[in-house]
């Protein structure tokens, strides 16, 4: 590997590395979270906050989750050309576009919670949640104008950290006021009687959390701004030649002109979820089946989704780290860079996400039994479904910020479009044809995810002549994955025998898999030498390896 390579393919993997640490670090606090959370709710209640959150998400999505990518690709433009007078003015733009859109979110959700509810989601006991987290779009719209600059500024660290705050003060909050919520509505609910008030009220409860939550987050980067604009940006502005900046309409033009695909790509890319989850309830509405169509959605929301999206948060990490970064390659018309950016994103992706499908595929119902109460083997045939989507998934969210990256905003929202007709079919086919009840949700997401990836992969290839290594990428990991399975599989089995504990052989197995699969990698050369130098600790790494031979 040559050294610009090597500098390369280790900005990506330190700056990537960050936000999937947080990411990951976030996801699994947030599952914790969840482990109580439906203990204290139940799947009944997972089901109307799912519900809720699908709502909410996609608001979120259309008023102001794809800013902090969109400012970050404008932010790093400008300042790879030095330009810090005009790239302020766009954050001082971008914060004005927040209030805005967010603010126009928060009054149309809480508004017609009732309405978003009932007519679109089917699940009337949801608008009580959906009014609770209005306030919250908000909050995350002025938020992401904030994570947008500093990511565009080349640096992951606060997002990373005020990710992780955001969470632990999510948990925190979302627990306590669940059982608040929860014992107040069993009271009301007896009176009423109606069994399923209590889940309903608490699910609202839970998502006090998220505000609390994200007004914490939003306050650390608020005072990380403040902190930054006087150490350094200061000094920049005087150092900046430029006399005469943009004028504020044109900033906003072009804000909006930038923002609106990437809204429109990432809505039209995560809409399945809603588009799958209000054909799946009012299809078993029909049917009569109102208690099981809230419960299994709350067992594929609560628990199946939540496992899958630990891994599926490294791409959306490296789509946060190398946007910007190809942003800045292509103002430079540097195809060379911007390539192997694209190839060690990908390969760094795949080979945690691989594995990470595998072994949840195999060891998927201990692992649901371990964490969650209520309903288990339906959330283990999910996995054992559709654990290909985290592959997939990854992919295509990558493959989302590749494209958009360099410039083709545009593209992903066609392969999206297409990719959601696809579900949609699909979805009727297994719901209505085959009949097989959620387990059409699980199979439908996976051929979204299947045909997005597809997609965006031969785009990639067009616009940017990009040409995928397959066999460092995929052969060997999916080899030593596969190898992997089948040791963790045998292993689980025998301390299963002679434990008598699923969990604790569930958790050994865990162990013992991270072991396998990384030997494996060594041994069928998936991890170099480069490999080892670009991770942290990696000298270290290599040292033990090369002392058992596997490296010379």
């Amino acid at each position: 590997m040559s050294k610009k390579k090597k500098t390369i393919a280790g900005s990506i993997l330190v700056q990537g590395g960050i936000l999937a640490i947080a990411g990951i670090v976030a996801r699994i606090i947030g599952l914790v979270r969840r482990i109580p959370l439906t203990n204290i709710i139940g799947d009944m209640g997972n089901g109307y906050y799912a519900n809720a959150y699908e709502i909410y998400s996609i608001v979120l999505l259309l008023s102001s989750y794809s800013l902090p990518v969109a400012i970050s690709r404008l932010v790093a433009a400008r300042t790879e050309k030095g330009q810090i007078k005009t790239t302020q003015k766009y954050f001082r733009g971008a914060l004005l576009f927040a209030l805005i859109s967010g603010g126009l979110a928060c009054l149309v959700v809480f508004s017609f919670a009732d309405t978003l509810a009932t007519k679109i989601m089917g699940e009337p006991k949801s608008a009580m949640a959906l009014r609770v987290l209005a306030p919250t779009l908000l909050i995350f719209a002025v938020m992401g104008a904030f994570r947008g600059y500093f990511q565009g500024k080349g640096t992951m660290v606060v997002t990373a950290i005020s990710q992780i705050i955001e969470q632990i003060i999510l948990v925190v909050t979302s627990l306590v006021f669940a059982k608040i919520f929860f014992t107040i509505g069993s009271k009301y609910g007896n009176v009423m009687m109606d069994p399923n008030y209590a889940p309903a009220l608490g699910a609202a409860g839970a998502t006090v959390g998220c505000g609390l939550g994200a007004l914490a987050s939003l306050f650390y980067v608020m005072v990380n701004y403040q902190l930054y604009v006087k150490k350094v940006v200061s000094k920049q502005v005087v150092m900046d030649p430029t006399r005469k900046t943009e004028n504020m309409g044109r900033v906003m033009l072009i804000i909006f002109l930038t923002v609106v695909p990437f809204i429109l790509s990432t809505v039209i890319y995560n809409v399945s979820g809603i588009i799958n989850q209000s054909i799946y309830n009012h299809h078993m509405e029909a049917l009569g089946e109102f208690d099981l169509k809230t419960l299994s959605m709350g067992v594929y929301s609560g628990k199946y989704k939540v496992l899958i999206n630990l891994p599926i948060a490294l791409a959306n990490a490296m789509v946060s780290a190398i946007v910007p970064s190809l942003s800045a390659s292509v103002s430079k018309n540097d195809r060379v860079t911007a390539r192997m950016k694209v190839q060690s994103a990908i390969r760094i992706t795949m080979v945690i996400t691989i594995p990470c499908a595998v072994g949840l595929a195999v060891l998927g119902k201990p692992i649901v039994g371990m964490l969650f109460s209520g309903e288990v083997d339906m959330a283990a045939r999910m996995l054992y479904i559709g654990t290909l989507s985290i592959i997939f998934f990854a992919l295509s969210t990558l493959g989302n910020g590749v494209l958009q990256g360099i410039g083709k905003i545009n593209v992903p929202v066609i392969n999206a479009a297409i990719a959601l007709v696809f579900n949609v079919l699909s979805l009727l086919l297994f719901l209505k044809g085959f009949k097989i009840g959620i387990y059409a949700v699980v199979l439908a997401n996976l051929m979204f995810s299947l045909i997005m990836c597809v997609l965006n992969h031969i785009a990639i290839h067009k616009y940017l002549h990009y040409k995928q290594e397959v066999k460092q990428t995929f052969l060997i990991p999916a080899l030593c994955s596969i190898v992997m399975g089948f040791a963790t599989f045998l292993v689980f089995l025998l301390l299963q025998l002679i434990t008598k504990s699923s969990k604790i052989a569930c958790i050994i197995s865990i162990f013992v898999a991270m072991i396998v699969y990384m030997v494996m990698m060594v041994v069928f050369r998936g991890f170099t030498k480069d490999t080892f130098q670009e991770l942290p600790a990696g000298d270290k790494m290599l040292r033990f390896f090369q002392r058992f031979g596997l490296f010379r």
